[in-house]
């Protein structure tokens, strides 16, 4: 084990050159757009709410009712109470699980965060190796591909799950579910500020620019794969100058 480590150390041989180059300088880009992606997802909270007068009898306070929520937006385990205007209070819940989405988005994100940082130390410190066999490049082709199918199904699926999140958290969506509010001799009900979601909104807008970089990477990894090069150029020239 030793040993193998050591022939790994003795073979780095660090070269920012690729990074001068499409390849390299793309993979940068992936790099901080995948951070940016799974950040502002991961990291989310919000919150949300209503304002109810009771009426009935004798009119009451107004009671500011709020909660938060956030990743991996498991809606439905968020719970809140509200007054009856009757008798007491009423434990509710946000309605939804969004998590999938979420976490396949924010799944997505940090493997490629990994790979990125794999593969940009193979640049860096091991571009000879990269190119000595074709190997390297057609295993780079694939997993680039992969992400980039990756990015688009789960930035899809995130845009979806974040437009139900939108409206499960909504103010007059929770004013709609409150049995005090549904009768106007009970109580009036207003709608509270609306969550921010600029974070998730760039999330979703992180995840399809990162489809279009992995998706056009391909095409610069492609060059470096013997599908595009030839496979032995020196002999294919000799062979040309022999036959003139």
């Amino acid at each position: 084990m030793e040993a193998v480590a050591q022939k790994v150390m003795t073979g780095f041989s660090l070269d920012i050159g690729p990074l001068k180059e499409p390849l390299g300088f793309i993979r940068v880009l992936e790099w901080v757009f995948t951070i940016f992606a799974f950040a502002t997802t991961g990291g989310y909270t919000g919150t949300t709410g209503v304002t109810v007068l009771c009426t009935s009898g004798r009119p009451g306070p107004i009671q500011n009712i709020t909660t938060s929520f956030g990743y991996p937006f498991r809606l439905s385990q968020v719970e809140y109470e509200v007054t009856n205007c009757k008798n007491g209070t009423e434990k509710l819940y946000l309605q939804g699980d969004y998590s999938s989405s979420a976490e396949f988005f924010v799944c997505v994100g940090v493997f490629g965060f990994l790979y990125c940082v794999a593969t940009l130390v193979l640049y860096l410190g091991y571009q000879h190796v990269y190119r000595q066999t074709s190997r390297g490049p057609i295993v780079d082709l694939l997993v680039t591909g992969a992400f980039a199918f990756l990015w688009l199904v789960s930035s899809s699926a995130w845009a979806k799950g974040l437009t139900d999140v939108k409206h499960s958290t909504n103010p007059n969506t929770i004013v709609s579910i409150l049995s005090a509010c549904k009768d106007s001799s009970l109580a009036k009900c207003s709608a509270g500020l609306l969550p921010s979601f600029g974070r998730l909104n760039a999330s979703v807008i992180f995840g399809f620019l990162n489809l279009i970089l992995w998706g056009g990477n391909c095409w610069f990894i492609y060059k470096e794969t013997p599908w595009h090069k030839p496979a032995n150029p020196q002999g294919t020239l000799e062979a040309g100058a022999d036959q003139s």
